[in-house]
């Protein structure tokens, strides 16, 4: 049985309001649960980028600066 036979008496706010109410209440969790985990996902890779640009920058610096004293040895 297509989509298009049930939903075929049935008057448009049936589709376009009711069932979507209805499916977010009983897979409301799971969609939050999801979108917390790919949100938390993506704070973590940028979190990860911003750590490994710091440090290259800080270790670029470290060797900048150092390779001036370099002569001094």
């Amino acid at each position: 049985m297509a989509a298009k036979e049930i939903f075929a008496g049935m008057p448009w706010w049936v589709k376009w309001v009711a069932v979507p109410v209805i499916a977010l209440v009983v897979f409301g969790s799971v969609i939050a649960a999801v979108v917390g985990f790919v949100i938390a996902l993506l704070f973590k890779a940028l979190l990860f980028v911003a750590l490994v640009g710091g440090l290259i920058y800080v270790v670029r610096k470290f060797i900048s600066g150092s390779s001036s004293s370099r002569a001094d040895w």
